[in-house]
């Protein structure tokens, strides 16, 4: 397969994480989270380049051509992830095709491996695409209003989704905009296609892909950086 262009959408505010500015530009170790993101995804040799999609009003992202070699776009995303989705899918080079694969991944995981990446794209470009991911393990519970445990969920046939994703671009498009004229918000690319009929292959990934979401997750990613690769 060829290399594939990866998109991050990064045009929300991230307001759990606090802080003075949108959450994928405050720091993990002195640098801007976005910078540790782009550059794994770089590093990776079947990625041909990045596009990320950031807000209309962004004055914290650095303007460069290109990151780790690779060259590095940038499209006006929207109120919604799937919006920015859209936005960087359309805005891709003309060389990417409708049928070419196309990676999506989180700007707030910076954490991903590249045996991760490897293995997604090796086995999901086998079939209508696919996104990382890994059964749950917990005990599952489900509560009422008030935080009172009224039930316990089977965890059985249970992923937690991560990224990235991988799809073909055109059914991509496709999808989100058949979502978005229906008014529906997809929390993610393998919703949209689900939506379509699609059956997106499940391939299991390490747990420390996670998304920094929480002042606490900063220091954990910290960590995670300096020993994933």
């Amino acid at each position: 397969m060829d290399a594939l262009w990866c998109v991050l959408p990064a045009a929300g505010k991230g307001v759990r994480a606090g802080g003075d500015r949108p959450k994928q530009y405050q720091p993990i170790g002195g640098r801007p989270m976005l910078d540790h993101t782009l550059e794994r995804l770089a590093a990776h040799p079947s990625i041909a380049g990045l596009m990320v999609a950031i807000a209309a009003d962004d004055r914290h992202f650095a303007a460069v051509d290109s990151i780790g070699g690779k060259p590095l776009r940038v499209a006006i995303g929207g109120g919604e992830r799937s919006d920015s989705v859209l936005a960087g899918l359309l805005a891709l080079p003309a060389s990417v095709r409708d049928d070419d694969f196309v990676l999506v991944h989180d700007a707030a995981r910076p954490c991903v491996r590249a045996d991760d990446i490897s293995r997604l794209i090796e086995r999901a470009g086998q079939v209508d695409g696919g996104l990382l991911g890994a059964p749950l393990r917990d005990t599952l519970k489900r509560a009422d209003a008030g935080c009172h445990s009224i039930d316990t969920e089977p965890r059985e046939g249970r992923w937690r989704a991560f990224t990235p994703q991988m799809f073909r671009r055109g059914a991509l498009v496709h999808a989100l905009r058949l979502a978005g004229e229906a008014g529906i918000v997809v929390s993610d690319e393998a919703m949209a296609m689900e939506r379509q009929g699609v059956s997106p292959l499940l391939v299991e990934g390490s747990e420390d892909n996670i998304k920094v979401t929480t002042p606490a997750d900063f220091a954990l990613a910290e960590f995670l950086l300096g020993r994933t690769r």
